[in-house]
């Protein structure tokens, strides 16, 4: 189990998507907002290394945004 301790994964949380043109894309700067498709109070996708693993949800922990894990997908139909 210590040589299983030892491995690192890359951690990312999903927020919600959106498509824009290219040409949008290059003309943003400092403070530009991009709309998502996701409400407030949908859940997130919790991925290590690229694979869908848990939904969680985002909340606040002193300062620090964190996320909440909800529901484990291991083994289900992500």
């Amino acid at each position: 189990m210590s040589a299983v301790g030892e491995v690192f994964i890359d951690i990312s949380v999903v927020l919600g998507q959106s498509t824009m043109p290219i040409h949008q894309l290059l003309k943003m700067g400092r403070g530009a907002v991009i709309e998502l498709d996701a409400k407030e109070s949908e859940p997130v996708i919790i991925l290590a290394n690229g694979r869908p693993i848990a939904r969680g949800e985002v909340v606040l922990s002193g300062e620090h945004i964190a996320v909440s894990v909800t529901e484990l997908l291991f083994g289900k139909d992500r």
